[in-house]
């Protein structure tokens, strides 16, 4: 009689604490509630207000007719920030856009922290780090046709076509440069569009933030020039510096914001 009484006290007390344990993890479920969603962007690129279609015949604001048969840029260290100042960047942020490659204009961006985010900043270009650092993969591969070596690094911005007023007919314009006098990496800082207050992220929201560029800008801004004064740039060079400082005044813009719900 003891020893059933042992047995039935001691299955007694190994049901209470497998009953206890279930509670215990019905209380803390091991699924991870999700903190980070995503951001897409869409670039467009323009000719002021008309869409660049290669071969087309357009005029800078200067009077120079021009074509293109070639447009693209790097897009690199993506950064939002918030009212309060605070940020989050992209890690292993380096994005090729193509005008020949459809998909290539349209990206995501993932891991970005749930929260509302009222500004915009990126790069055109690569940082010193990488462009030292020899050919990469991904958007700064070689075989991309966006770098020139390692000494020289990568082509931030490329545009080829055809001008009446170019001495030659065409013009070659290829912006580089990392360092000194010749440092061509530019940074904008995009404000929100008009009625926009903030980028709301969340899981049931992703926001997709429609870009234009403007290949008018590239004529246009700080240093102004015509096909006839600069139709060919392939290096490092105070050239390159001159349209680096137009696209980075207002090629960019941040046009309009789906808000993803």
């Amino acid at each position: 009689m003891l020893f059933r009484t042992l047995s039935t006290t001691l299955a007694t007390l190994l049901l209470g604490a497998t009953l206890g344990l279930t509670a215990c993890d019905d209380d803390n479920p091991t699924t991870d509630t999700p903190t980070s969603g995503k951001l897409n962007f869409e670039f467009e690129n323009v000719v002021g207000s008309q869409s660049l279609t290669f071969g087309n015949s357009y005029t800078t604001l200067q009077g120079d007719q021009f074509t293109v048969s070639k447009f693209n840029y790097i897009i690199s260290n993506i950064k939002l920030t918030k009212a309060d100042g605070s940020s989050w960047a992209e890690p292993e942020s380096y994005h090729l856009v193509k005008q020949a490659d459809m998909t290539s204009r349209n990206f995501e961006v993932s891991g970005v922290p749930f929260d509302d985010y009222t500004g915009l900043t990126f790069t055109i270009g690569v940082d010193a780090a990488r462009n030292t650092a020899g050919a990469q993969t991904g958007a700064l591969s070689p075989d991309n046709d966006m770098y020139w070596g390692w000494t020289t690094g990568y082509i931030f911005l490329k545009m080829e076509g055809t001008s009446q007023q170019s001495p030659t007919g065409a013009y070659t314009y290829h912006v580089g440069g990392f360092q000194g006098l010749y440092n061509s990496v530019r940074t904008v800082s995009l404000p929100l569009p008009a009625g926009v207050t903030s980028l709301h992220i969340s899981a049931t929201q992703t926001p997709q933030l429609h870009l234009k560029a403007d290949v008018q800008k590239l004529f246009t801004g700080p240093k102004s020039f015509r096909t006839s004064q600069i139709n060919h740039i392939m290096s490092a060079d105070s050239n390159a510096v001159r349209l680096a400082m137009n696209y980075a005044a207002g090629m960019f813009r941040l046009d309009h914001v789906h808000s993803g719900e």
